[in-house]
């Protein structure tokens, strides 16, 4: 393949890369929340709150550096991404089923599995899977 050329973005991947866009817009408006919490209420610990909202914001970064990286074929984007999406399953789940916030846990959980399976459909695994020399 020529240096220049570049192959087709599968649909996979261009959705994949939305829905975790989508979770890092999700993330800096929660870190948009926790902000005016900040400002707006009493925290017992002030730093303790900046702390999360900056964890949120890096969160934001990550995510959308990944799905840059992943609608750019770059097959070492999965491995963080699905990380990611492992890692927030069993948060979405608690959210969603322990704690009865169906609203904040569902939609996490959703999009998770959904980015897990469009990243491990055979258009994606085709397009990001190296293949040896």
């Amino acid at each position: 393949m020529a240096a220049d050329a570049r192959p087709d973005v599968p649909k996979e991947i261009r959705q994949a890369a939305i829905l975790i866009a989508i979770e890092a817009l999700g993330l800096l408006g929660a870190a948009g929340v926790l902000l005016v919490k900040l400002i707006t209420g009493h925290p017992t610990k002030v730093w303790g709150a900046v702390a999360e909202i900056g964890f949120a914001v890096a969160g934001a970064a990550v995510l959308a550096l990944c799905a840059r990286g992943i609608r750019a074929l770059r097959p070492a984007a999965r491995t963080p991404i699905v990380f990611i999406q492992l890692l927030s399953l069993p948060v979405a789940f608690d959210l969603a089923f322990q704690a009865g916030l169906v609203a904040y846990g569902g939609p996490i959980l959703v999009i998770a599995l959904a980015v897990l399976y469009l990243l491990f459909s055979p258009g994606s695994r085709l397009a990001l899977d190296r293949i040896p020399d």
